[in-house]
């Protein structure tokens, strides 16, 4: 028996659905932009269509620091860093004539059905007794134990991003 549109299960698909699209969207809009500043909204808004599927896979805080890290800190940073910096006309993106636009979009398609066939035709395993109850104390001992060098690489990445808007804003306007 399949789930009606207006059972649970049959809802949770069709939120998850929009989240995707969400996601995909704010994909599109960030790589397919000519302005910078409208591909950051798109980064943004992939970014909180991320967060929703993380917090519809039953995971609130990741969903939570993806807002606070990537929309919060990296967007913000980089919009910073585009305001702050010198527009130079000459140098705008121009379309140029070629394959690229054909050839990222045969990339894309073959690398979307390697994992699509990759996720239909493998044997899922349970997560097993070692379930997470998704609580900050419980997140908070596996990043600190399990997972600290990502937790540490999370860091590096941050630190990064905030050098590099203060390189591009330290020339300044003229």
């Amino acid at each position: 028996m399949n789930p009606s549109l207006f059972s649970p299960e049959g809802l949770a698909g069709v939120i998850f659905l929009i989240l995707i699209g969400v996601t995909l969207i704010g994909a599109v809009i960030a790589t397919c932009t000519q302005r910078l500043i409208r591909s950051v909204v798109g980064l943004a808004i992939c970014f909180l269509g991320v967060a929703g599927l993380y917090y519809f896979l039953n995971s609130p805080f990741v969903a939570l620091m993806e807002l606070l890290i990537y929309v919060g800190a990296v967007c913000v940073t980089i919009a910073f860093a585009i305001m702050l910096a010198e527009p130079d006309e000459n140098k705008l993106l121009r379309k140029k004539p070629g394959m690229s636009g054909g050839l990222s979009l045969v990339c894309g398609g073959a690398i979307a059905y390697g994992l699509a066939y990759a996720g239909v035709n493998t044997t899922w395993v349970s997560a097993g007794a070692k379930v997470n109850d998704g609580s900050v104390k419980a997140i908070g001992v596996e990043l600190l134990t399990t997972f600290s060098m990502v937790f540490e690489l999370v860091s590096v990445v941050l630190l990064i991003a905030i050098l590099g808007a203060l390189v591009l804003a330290r020339a300044g306007r003229n």
